[in-house]
């Protein structure tokens, strides 16, 4: 059968995405039935004069949202079970979605004035943007070609041989052939998550943790399961509870200066962890994409499991530029090969200009010498923050050794949003609780930025709330 859609070659919009479009539409509005065929690719190119190329990226694309079912050597039907939320536009899934996306926005959004106490952004002024200036013109001297043109899927070669050497700092072993450049850490976990998962998977996550990766789980319509994150890492006997209840195929897991909590998995806890992945055969994703603020290192799982179960991300985004957007997969060959070819059908190359810059401050040494003196300023922050919040009469959730984040809370205040309150007219901005939580459930803890944490508007803004009165 011929779908009911309308592409229009003219709108700016990619054709994929006008495809994914109209089929979900096509879909949400009850047209189609549970088991429905669609056409195969090649009929739907023909119906639509269209290449098969968009065609089988928006066919992935809807697999990947639950909204079709691949039948391997029979074709593609309407899923008997659709995403959660789809079917009522005001679902609290789907508010919880939006205000999610609402909490991310905010760190772009919030007028210049005020002060984002609960950002999760390295200041300009800590970057070394000199450094930066002059990697970009050595580029653009000795190489213009990168300004236009694409690089490889795999990413740049050079780039990936410092990655591997850096790893190997870490303990971990892998080949230049392991490490798939990425657009961000986020493109990572989007790879990983449309290679490794399907609508309707249990997803074990930390609670709380990255508030992103929660949306893009939902987003294809997996099921998370929240694993309190203690002073030490994920609490193993919730964990070992939940694993006689639910069949995860995967954990995420932020190993070293855990967002938002900035506490470090401690090694007996990172020993057990892989233990059950083996024990109950589930992968191991793990976020370190804050391994160059640690000064002193401490195994990984992956320099433990070495890429066995566990799937290492990582990148220089938080470090050196959110602009230049460099992230990193390492792991099996297999994977790596098929997360290229995803890679391919969804954004055909990297930024063959960014990685370039990359590899130009890595190689003359302006990356390692940026990063002693921020790690010297982080420390110096941390420090006075904490003692700026203990002051204040504030309690920590933990007070790390390094990192950008604290977790804190007013004792008697039972949640976070009346913070937020507190700190608008104060010209202060925070994060509260519940963004960083799996199902956006009540909390009176608040992520805070070392970096602002003394300046005179956080100050106030302590003592302003450490004096609200106690919750109903």
């Amino acid at each position: 059968m011929k779908l009911e859609i309308q592409l229009e070659r003219d709108s700016g919009v990619p054709l994929t995405e006008q495809i994914v479009t109209g089929v979900t539409t096509w879909i949400r509005t009850r047209t189609a039935h549970p088991g429905a065929k669609l056409p195969s690719i090649r009929q739907f190119a023909a119906d639509y004069g269209v290449s098969r190329f968009p065609v089988i990226e928006a066919y992935d694309r809807l697999v990947s949202l639950g909204y079709v079912d691949s039948r391997h050597g029979s074709g593609f039907y309407v899923a008997d079970r659709q995403p959660a939320g789809t079917a009522c536009q005001g679902s609290s899934d789907l508010r919880r979605a939006e205000e999610e996306t609402d909490h991310l926005l905010q760190q772009f959004n919030h007028p210049g004035e005020m002060l984002k106490l609960g950002s999760g952004f390295i200041p300009e002024g800590w970057r070394d943007v000199d450094a930066l200036a002059q990697a970009i013109r050595h580029v653009s001297r000795t190489d213009p070609a990168s300004m236009v043109d694409y690089t490889t899927p795999f990413g740049n070669l050079t780039l990936r041989e410092h990655l591997q050497a850096r790893i190997g700092q870490l303990g971990i072993q892998a080949e230049p052939s392991q490490i798939l450049i990425t657009n961000g850490a986020s493109q990572a976990f989007d790879l990983l998550i449309r290679y490794m998962l399907k609508a309707g998977d249990t997803i074990f996550v930390e609670d709380p943790g990255y508030y992103n990766l929660y949306g893009l789980l939902k987003l294809h319509g997996a099921k998370l399961i929240g694993i309190p994150r203690t002073r030490n890492g994920p609490d193993l006997d919730v964990m070992q509870a939940q694993l006689k209840l639910h069949r995860p195929k995967m954990l995420f897991i932020n190993t070293v200066f855990h967002n938002p909590t900035g506490t470090t998995v401690a090694p007996q806890v990172a020993f057990r962890l892989l233990q059950m992945a083996r024990e109950h055969n589930f992968s191991i994703v793990e976020d370190d994409i804050y391994a160059d603020f640690q000064t002193d290192v401490t195994d990984r799982l992956a320099t433990l499991d070495q890429l066995e179960h566990v799937i290492y991300v990582g990148g220089l985004s938080k470090t050196l530029s959110s602009s230049l957007r460099i992230g990193y997969v390492v792991a099996s060959p297999a994977i790596i090969k098929d997360l290229v070819d995803i890679k391919m059908l969804t954004s055909i190359g990297g930024s063959r200009f960014a990685e370039a810059v990359a590899v130009s401050l890595l190689e003359r040494g302006a990356y390692r010498k940026y990063l002693e003196r921020l790690r010297r300023r982080m420390r110096d922050a941390l420090g006075s923050t904490i003692q700026t919040l203990e002051d204040a009469g504030w309690e920590l959730f933990d007070k790390p050794v390094g990192g950008k984040f604290l977790w804190a809370r007013v004792p008697h205040v039972g949640d976070a949003q009346r913070l937020v309150e507190c700190g608008a007219p104060l010209g202060v901005t925070v994060a509260p609780g519940h963004y960083f939580r799996p199902g956006m459930e009540v909390s009176p803890w608040t992520r805070i930025h070392i970096a602002f944490g003394n300046a005179p508007r956080a100050q106030a803004f302590f003592h302003a709330a450490a004096k609200l009165p106690e919750s109903a």
